[in-house]
């Protein structure tokens, strides 16, 4: 018998490198993985023309995928996750002292205004800061994977010829969200923010998820039983991590980082799993509608191939 194989795009990291080393191997087909030196590519290439039959995909990205009829579904295997505290960079000669200053200003994000980041920084400025993200002007460098996503009224992209670090330079921009810049002019608006992501996940259970696993639905109605077989090829590599993880294994600053969580929680820190994740998914699906990103919440368990529901590792 032919054993099916499946493109497969996802970046390598801790919890499944062992797919990639064929330490784990999967059930009943094979991951054909495919190197996109910058993984959103994949992302937007996924969500236009369903180009991959399994992809790592942003899990904002996702929710409006889904909401614009896309034709691939997920299983519930989170791979990254982390906290949003430090994404957002402002210049402290500008005036801009706390994040309430924000309001009636001009704020900067990287690439667009679904990106997951994005939602996840707007909502610790909104729930921990008392923002009224309404108030703000979000200013995008690029567009949006899903093409038939329409922002609210208060998002506008940037000036053409600027960057988004040129801009809160200059004084165009308060603040702005996505990765460190490279100029040493601008850090993060939120003392601390390493700690202060910690104390969000040890005072209020935040513990964001970012991105998890999407698979074509064609094949998912070919073959009823693949998106349990896709979870359980991830799990037995994210086990293999978390062990080594336990074990003193890695010193990456990812690998710091849920060594820490496992320390506050005393758990796994990289669930997989519809029920262990419940609270966190419900949250985020609440601030994409609080954001206007969604019209109203995408019933969660639909959200993920049937056979993956009830499934936790």
């Amino acid at each position: 018998m032919v054993i099916p194989r499946l493109r497969t795009v996802t970046r390598t990291q801790g919890n499944n490198e062992a797919l990639k080393t064929g330490a784990v191997t999967p059930h009943g087909f094979a991951f054909q993985f495919e190197d996109v030196p910058v993984l959103v590519g994949a992302f937007r290439r996924m969500v236009r023309g369903n180009e991959f039959d399994v992809s790592e995909m942003a899990l904002t990205t996702y929710l409006v995928a889904k909401a614009h009829g896309a034709r691939f579904t997920a299983v519930p295997t989170f791979l990254v996750r982390g906290f949003h505290h430090g994404a957002i960079f402002h210049d402290p000669s500008s005036g801009v002292r706390e994040p309430k200053d924000l309001e009636g200003r001009r704020v900067g994000v990287s690439r667009g205004y679904t990106v997951t980041t994005g939602v996840w920084a707007r909502a610790v400025l909104a729930e921990e800061y008392g923002v009224d993200l309404g108030k703000v002007t979000w200013v995008l460098s690029g567009d949006e994977h899903v093409a038939t996503f329409r922002p609210p009224s208060n998002v506008v992209p940037l000036e053409a010829g600027r960057s988004l670090e040129e801009s809160v330079a200059a004084g165009d921009l308060a603040a702005m969200i996505g990765p460190r810049p490279e100029s040493p002019q601008l850090v993060p608006l939120i003392p601390d923010p390493e700690q202060a992501g910690f104390t969000a996940l040890r005072e209020r259970g935040l513990y964001p998820i970012n991105h998890l696993v999407v698979i074509r639905d064609e094949l998912l109605a070919e073959r009823p039983g693949l998106g349990a077989d896709v979870f359980d090829a991830f799990a037995r590599a994210k086990r293999l991590y978390v062990d080594g993880l336990r074990a003193g294994d890695g010193d990456s600053p990812t690998d710091r980082m849920y060594r820490r969580v496992m320390e506050l929680t005393g758990a796994d820190p990289l669930p997989y799993g519809i029920e262990p994740n419940r609270a966190v998914l419900e949250r985020l699906i609440r601030h994409t509608v609080d954001q206007q990103i969604l019209e109203r919440p995408l019933p969660l368990e639909e959200l993920f191939a049937e056979t993956t529901r009830t499934l936790t590792a």
